[in-house]
């Protein structure tokens, strides 16, 4: 009835864990490997589990969306390497079943222990929830208006509507994600995909649900480990970039467009400052152009525009 698809980049640290325990349920398991450097590949064919290994990196959506065509069950669980679900998956597959529901989160905590409130939950984001994480407002003023609407906290035990659960341990219903067609691959290599398919699904009519009866163990931050600065940089403020010519109004993109050139500008100081190099600048040279095109974009041109080439060769997904 549900089956399970983990997506992999150089994961050999996390991968054992999650199919130990992806093992125990009766689900078909299939991992999607993008091209790992490291032994992920060999450790996962040690358990019984379908192994795709990709031969260059497809980036998070392209693999997702190779995994899910891949099955033939109704109910899919996307499961990121470092996430270990704790509980059965029944709550979210009768969740993701319902009439008119097209995809399910369930409640991630840390190694801790400790409910990772802030990510687990989180409306869609508007132009102001990317003002205020582009000048860094969150972290000076996390208890601001704007960052305590986009980072919810849910205090309810059952079953909840909701705009955004964590992609890292999401219940699919495959006829939604047929439906809307898939991830969007051009959120490459990573971030706001996951964001940008929950919207889609949301406008195409389905609900969201959060299901805190399914928990799984979530260690964090795998996707951007070993990301050098620069790069990491380029891509997330590429995708922030591509979410935004895809789903806001032309005022709210200049607007977001804008705050990213004049706010990168004291980071891109202070960097250099610390690092004592020239490359701060050039990072903020590539955003001042992603910038530009982002808004010269039309939602008609936005699959057709290649990512950038330097960013592409030396990023990782997970």
């Amino acid at each position: 009835m549900a089956a399970i698809v983990v997506i992999t980049y150089n994961s050999a640290d996390v991968i054992d864990a999650c199919l130990e325990s992806c093992c125990r349920f009766h689900a078909r398991v299939i991992v999607v490997d993008n091209a790992s450097g490291d032994s992920t590949v060999r450790q996962a064919r040690a358990f019984p589990v379908d192994v795709i290994a990709n031969d260059r990196n497809r980036g998070f959506a392209a693999a997702a969306n190779q995994g899910i065509a891949g099955i033939t069950d109704e109910a899919v669980l996307l499961l990121n390497p470092d996430a270990v679900p704790l509980s059965g998956l029944d709550a979210l597959i009768q969740a993701v079943l319902q009439p008119g529901v097209g995809a399910a989160g369930g409640m991630l905590i840390g190694e801790d222990g400790t409910v990772q409130n802030g990510f687990n939950v989180r409306r869609f984001p508007t132009a102001a929830t990317f003002v205020f994480e582009m000048l860094g407002l969150n972290r000076i003023w996390p208890a601001n208006p704007v960052n305590r609407r986009y980072r919810q906290t849910i205090t309810t035990a059952e079953p909840v509507e909701v705009d955004q659960p964590a992609g890292a341990f999401l219940m699919i219903r495959r006829e939604a994600w047929r439906t809307i067609g898939g991830f969007d691959e051009s959120f490459y290599p990573i971030w706001f995909e996951d964001v940008d398919f929950c919207r889609r699904l949301r406008e195409a009519g389905y609900r969201i649900l959060f299901v805190p009866s399914a928990v799984a163990r979530h260690k964090g931050g795998h996707s951007a480990v070993g990301l050098k600065w620069s790069h990491r940089h380029l891509i997330w403020y590429g995708s922030l970039l591509r979410y935004s010519s895809k789903h806001f109004s032309r005022v709210a993109q200049i607007i977001v467009a804008t705050t990213l050139v004049a706010g990168y500008f004291p980071r891109m100081l202070a960097h250099m400052t610390m690092v004592r190099s020239l490359e701060p600048v050039s990072v903020w040279g590539e955003l001042m152009r992603l910038a530009s095109r982002s808004l010269s974009l039309t939602r008609r041109s936005l699959q057709s525009v290649p990512e950038n080439a330097a960013v592409r060769e030396n990023s990782l997904t997970s």
